[in-house]
């Protein structure tokens, strides 16, 4: 908002800007005229930010409470702006047998203001049990266009277009609210990583531009608008581990994503980030805008107050919070429910679980427990960890279960992204499965030289990201002539020549490009074959059922002594020359 200028006014700037000149005199000294009103004053706003949800409903009443106390602090003026970084829907039972309704459902009556597109926000394909189109006229991304019809709050993403460069049908990239009398514009982003990490048939027609330009274009807009204040919610994040003081970055990872997008903004465009997809934290500036990211499953929130001259729209000041978790008790996260979380006190009182919500999230809650208790047959004597960016016992048992569903194959590859959450001791149960693999992948046959396997390899070790485990081969890696060279061979031993022709069972996500690991084979006629069967972790459970009610420990599959990818050193692997 900006204000006319006061007679008054007009005459202190046409004096200080000529001292010499006479003072100008009103038309008429004697004027009746009302005094110009009483200037407003600065208001605080409060922006919240979630992220990276993957379907945990459990969480969301409790959030609730926490935003009902915020929103009787800041009663007098309604100055809370609620936002989402993305992957909403994808990840638990209760949220994926409806393809994310009832986070939608939950979301609108938390009050959301706007989400930002996630890349896992494509998983689900059209609306149905096929996680890609499989018929002429199927929608690629049926399921996510009903969540945006029936959500009542926006969708944002200002970098997602057609691959043709027209606008995607997929939400907006913008829009504007007011809030006390703030005009907030509010952009959203997609993480440029998304034709990578989500299926590809789903996005093969669409193209994820740069973010920071994108972000900048709709930015420059909506202060062409009036926009007092602009804030991006993206699903592109950071990682820092220190939350003392927002101004100093020493803990945090300087090549991530969001770190990028900030630098490269202009200054001034942007006041605002609410972050995700990295699964970690943020509570910090960096090129003058404040950034939050939560971490992930609904753990927490992130929330940053800036108080804003409502007349003027200027900027006082921007108090950035550290991440504020919703559980306080040792062990106990919300997904266990109110009974075993206890939250603290927050904006001088108590909070109490928000009952609407509860009576939202109860239905899908009860469906799921069904499926997730069902017993698998197997007792785990220990936790099967989930590691993504090392070897594990959890990935090793995946890979070896594919392999006995689909004998035939020489190799099978699970990328660790895919592994979502340990496998608990005690009774296997359907559930902790599930949440182990949450995704509806099929399988994917990959055929491949030997020599095109180890390069591929070699880029895994040579990287920081997703490990892959693997069965039915070993791979080791050394240093020669300041290269890294991996030789394979067979698990019982049986060398493997570089032109032997490998096949790999692995997911249609890896297969169709996902990751990036298959990239030599894309295009190549034959070289991918997808099964339009079951999802593999259904699979995988009738492979559980077979091993009987036999006990499984981790050390059967994760030995330090042997591992199934040797390499020197710590990843990224660097050869000295």
């Amino acid at each position: 908002m900006r204000p006319r200028l006061s007679w008054s006014l007009l005459v202190l700037l046409v004096c200080t800007c000529d001292r010499a000149a006479p003072i100008a005199t009103p038309p008429d000294a004697t004027s009746t005229d009302p005094a110009p009103p009483a200037r407003a004053r600065p208001v605080t706003i409060s922006i919240v930010g979630t992220n990276d949800l993957h379907g945990h409903l459990g969480a969301l009443p409790i959030l609730g409470g926490y935003l009902a106390n915020l929103r009787r602090a800041r009663a007098d003026s309604g100055a809370v702006v609620l936002l989402d970084g993305g992957d909403m829907f994808q990840g638990t039972i209760e949220s994926n047998l409806a393809e994310g309704a009832p986070v939608v459902r939950a979301y609108a009556a938390l009050g959301y203001d706007a989400v930002a597109i996630g890349n896992h926000e494509f998983d689900y394909g059209p609306v149905g049990p096929d996680a890609t189109a499989k018929r002429p006229g199927d929608d690629p991304r049926g399921a996510l266009h009903a969540r945006i019809a029936e959500a009542g709050f926006p969708f944002l993403s200002a970098n997602l277009t057609l691959a043709t460069g027209a606008a995607a049908d997929l939400g907006a990239p913008a829009v504007m609210i007011e809030r006390a009398g703030v005009t907030i514009g509010i952009i959203g982003g997609s993480t440029e990583q998304t034709p990578r990490t989500t299926i590809a048939a789903n996005v093969a027609d669409l193209a994820f531009t740069p973010l920071a330009d994108a972000v900048a274009i709709q930015a420059r807009r909506l202060r062409e608008r009036g926009a007092d204040l602009v804030v991006l919610t993206a699903h592109a994040g950071g990682k820092c581990t220190a939350f003392d003081d927002p101004a100093v970055t020493t803990s945090c990872a300087e090549d991530e994503e969001i770190m990028d997008v900030a630098r490269a903004l202009p200054p001034g465009l942007v006041d605002v980030i609410v972050g995700g997809h990295t699964h970690q934290a943020m509570a910090h500036q960096v090129h003058g805008i404040a950034i939050i990211e939560s971490y992930a499953l609904g753990v927490a929130f992130g929330r940053v107050d800036v108080v804003v001259d409502p007349t003027t729209g200027e900027i006082h000041s921007r108090t950035i919070h550290p991440p504020q978790r919703l559980c306080t008790a040792k062990d106990a996260g919300p997904e266990a429910g109110a009974a075993a979380c206890a939250p603290g006190p927050y904006e001088g009182s108590a909070v109490v679980p928000d009952d609407a919500i509860a009576a939202i999230i109860a239905t899908p809650l009860a469906e799921a427990k069904v499926l997730r208790d069902r017993p698998l047959g197997p007792t785990l004597l220990a936790e099967f960890e989930a590691a993504r960016t090392r070897e594990c016992a959890l990935g090793n048992l995946f890979t070896d279960l594919m392999l006995a569903a689909r004998p035939g194959h020489d190799v099978a590859i699970m990328n660790g992204g895919g592994l979502r959450a340990p496998l608990p001791a005690g009774p296997l149960r359907y559930g902790a499965l599930y949440e182990a693999f949450p995704f509806d992948n099929r399988f994917a046959t990959v055929r491949m030289t030997a020599a095109e396997l180890r390069a591929a390899l070699a880029g895994v070790l040579a990287d920081d990201g997703s490990f892959f485990s693997i069965a039915g081969i070993h791979a080791e890696a050394r240093c020669r002539a300041g290269a890294l060279e991996v030789t394979l061979s067979r698990t019982k031993g049986r060398a493997i020549r570089d032109t032997d022709t490998i096949a790999i069972l692995t997911t249609d996500f890896l297969a169709t490009g996902g990751d990036g690991f298959f990239a030599g084979v894309q295009g190549r006629a034959d070289a991918v074959t997808v099964e339009d069967g079951a999802p593999i972790r259904e699979v995988l459970v009738d492979a559980l059922g077979a091993r009987g009610p036999r006990t499984i420990a981790p050390d059967e599959f994760l030995r330090s002594t042997a591992p199934r990818i040797a390499f020197p050193g710590a990843r990224p692997v660097r050869c000295a020359p």
